[in-house]
Formats: C-alpha cells, structure tokens, sequence
C-alpha cells in the first residue's frame, strides 16, 4: 500500500502541475493526509484529520481540492443510503465493493473475483457491455448483530423469540408488579404476540401474560441459547444461538433447531419437511414481506411470516 500512495502522489504532482492546478502545494498536503486514512471519511472528518496534523483550510477550498481529486481518479465520491456524502481512494486498477451496517454505519469493502466474472457473464447474455458498477449491500455487521442478540427490552421482541429475563429496569414500584405476576430474572419465556396497540403476549411455565409495551420496555432480556448434540464433537452438546425464521434475510440458509406453534400448525410445518435439523434457505420475500420462499430439503415451500416466526433456527449463513 505504500508504494501504491507514492505512485499516487508522484501522479498527483505531474498532472496537477501539469493542469496548471492553483494553490499545488496546500492540496498535495490534503492529499497526504486523505492518503493517510483507509476510511470512508467525510469533509467534517478530513477537516478534523487536517488539524490533527496542523493544517487548517478554508472547507470550499477543501470541497474543490476533493473535487478535482475525483476528476482526475485519485478519490471516489458515495453517497450510500443515507444521503451524506463520502470519499475514499480510488486506486488505478483496484475495484471493490460495500457491505454498509445500517445500524451504526460501518462500511465494510470486499473483493470478490468470481461475483464480478458473474456479473460480466449475466451482462453478456443480455449482450450489455458494462462499463463501469457498484454493489452496495445493506445490512447488520457482526458487532451489531451480537449486540442485538445479547441484550434487548422485551418490547422490542418478535413472535417466536425464545428469551431469558436478564434484569427489570424502571422503578420499584415497576419492579413489584412484575414480580408479583410471577416473573423472576432467569426464567425463560416465549413471546406469543407483540401487537401494534400496545401489549405483548407472552408465555411462561404454560401461563400466558399479556403486557403493555410500556411494562414490557422495563425487562430487558437475552436469547434462549440453544444446544445441539453434534456425535463427531466428543465436548458434548455446543451451545448456539437460535433465533425465528422470520427474522433471517433473503439469501440467507440456517439449520433448524426447533419447530413450535400449535397442534394443527406445528402438525403442518413437520409436514412440509420443517423439521429439527433441516437446512433451509430463503428465497424471497414477497413485496410487503408476506409471505416468505423457502427452500428445504430441494423442494419450494411458501409460509406466512408469522408461521416462520414459530421455526427457530441456528447457523445462520
């Protein structure tokens, strides 16, 4: 990477001079301060870069620097979802794409040669000629996702979830109520209904509980983690951690750990092939999300969301 940035800079100086470019010397050094940083950074944040090494522009001087940077194929200006505008280095040669975290924003790049020789090929049979692409994917990176998965308020849970109470939160007047309905810390519940008016319906020790969202709010919970005997692993059973079917993305497979719901309808998920240690894939959602395309075991199955929220999976892939 080093010999790349002084290929940059040598280029920098011969065709900005070259251009008869104004004020060289104060952009070269914004350049070497771009070059510093592998991020996606934003005006606002080369600003703070720029300072940190001592050097203070005006911001439109530092908005034109970036923007001849880009003319001349030394930056790449993105946008992604949000709107607010990024830059980062553009090397000669070198294509990659984004993975982008819509929770706390982290870009992720890859690099991946068989995925850009399908894109040629899928081009080709529709005889398109690509000239140039980008793929952005959208989604929870790994930091966010265990976060998720660790540690939520109730309110915040799907059909399905399989949960253990990990603390109350509010006062202790909030406190008492909810231990005197017979709910402790540590004991596990599976929530039946989270309804847009306002209560959650959940089932503990085959007793149901309806709660409002404002009480549900007040018990923070993780997920259930499931075990599962694996004969090659000599250790015993290896703990995972499970989550509804509803809850994974379209192109996404996982293995299925458990299969809940009621007589009739658990009756005909096991019929279907839904059973304990089936992979399954899914294919797509429909346009409002209902009902969801799966794959299990070769053969085409449609369910309801709220159907697949009572299959609960592991090895999410």
């Amino acid at each position: 990477m080093k010999r790349i940035h002084t290929q940059e800079k040598e280029q920098f100086k011969s065709l900005f001079k070259q251009e008869n470019i104004d004020r060289f010397e104060d952009r070269y050094k914004i350049l070497e301060v771009f070059l510093q940083t592998e991020r996606h950074i934003t005006i606002d944040e080369l600003l703070d870069l720029l300072a940190q090494n001592g050097l203070r522009y005006d911001i439109l001087f530092i908005k034109d620097t970036l923007k001849r940077m880009c003319e001349f194929g030394f930056a790449r200006e993105n946008s992604f979802d949000n709107g607010r505008v990024r830059y980062e280095h553009r090397h000669l040669g070198q294509h990659h794409d984004h993975m982008v975290c819509t929770k706390c924003g982290t870009i992720l790049e890859f690099e991946n040669h068989q995925l850009e020789n399908l894109q040629v090929q899928i081009a080709a049979a529709s005889g398109f000629h690509i000239l140039q692409h980008k793929m952005e994917i959208y989604g929870i990176c790994n930091s966010c996702f265990k976060d998720r998965v660790d540690h939520m308020p109730l309110a915040a849970a799907k059909p399905g979830d399989r949960l253990t109470i990990s603390e109350f939160t509010g006062g202790a007047g909030s406190r008492m109520r909810l231990m005197s309905m017979g709910l402790r810390v540590k004991d596990e519940l599976e929530v039946i209904s989270n309804l847009n008016r306002g209560q959650v319906v959940i089932a503990l020790e085959n007793k149901r509980y309806v709660l409002g969202k404002g009480l549900a709010g007040k018990i923070l919970v993780t997920r259930v983690t499931g075990k599962v005997h694996d004969p090659s692993n000599p250790a015993g059973p290896e703990e995972v951690v499970s989550m509804p079917l509803s809850e994974i993305s379209e192109g996404q497979s996982a293995t299925i750990l458990r299969v809940g719901g009621n007589g009739a309808l658990r009756r005909r998920l096991l019929e279907m092939g839904l059973v304990k240690g089936s992979d399954v894939y899914v294919e797509k959602y429909a346009p409002l999300k209902d009902p969801v395309e799966l794959v299990v075991k070769g053969y085409h199955v449609s369910l309801r969301v709220e159907e697949a929220a009572q299959i609960t999976v592991y090895d999410v892939l």
